[in-house]
C-alpha cells in the first residue's frame, strides 16, 4: 500500500476530490495547513503605499491510501487537476503504508484499504 499525501492550492480542492471521485478513488482525509515552498510567500501593496510580506500560505493538504497498483494513477490524476502552472502549485509525496486496520472489521492490510 502506497500513502499519497499531496499540498495543493485550497481553490483546487473540488476539482482534485471530483476527479478522485471519478476514477474510484472517494476514501481521502483533508487537512487546512499552512506553509511555504520555493516561492517563498508573497508581497502585497497596503493602501498605505506600504509592501508587507506574508510567507506562510494557506493549502490543502490531502492524504490518500491506495493499493500500489493505484498509486501512479491517483498521483497523475492529482497532479492534472491541481495543476495551474503557477507557482505555488503544491508538491505530491508518496510513502510506503505498512499496514491498515479497519476498525469495525478488524480486517488488515490491502482489505482495510
Amino acid at each position: 500500500m502506497k500513502k499519497i499525501e499531496a499540498i495543493i492550492r485550497p481553490e483546487k480542492l473540488d476539482e482534485v476530490k471530483h476527479a478522485l471521485s471519478e476514477k474510484g478513488y472517494v476514501g481521502l482525509n483533508i487537512v487546512g495547513v499552512t506553509g511555504r515552498g520555493v516561492q517563498k510567500g508573497i508581497v502585497h501593496a497596503g493602501r498605505s503605499g506600504q509592501t508587507y510580506s506574508v510567507d506562510m500560505l494557506p493549502k490543502v493538504k490531502l492524504e490518500i491510501v491506495v493499493h500500489d497498483k493505484d498509486a501512479e494513477e491517483v498521483v497523475a490524476t492529482i497532479q492534472k487537476s491541481a495543476w495551474t502552472g503557477n507557482i505555488g502549485d503544491g508538491k505530491i509525496f508518496i510513502m510506503p503504508v505498512e499496514d491498515a486496520i479497519r476498525v469495525r472489521t478488524n480486517e488488515r492490510g490491502d482489505a482495510a484499504v
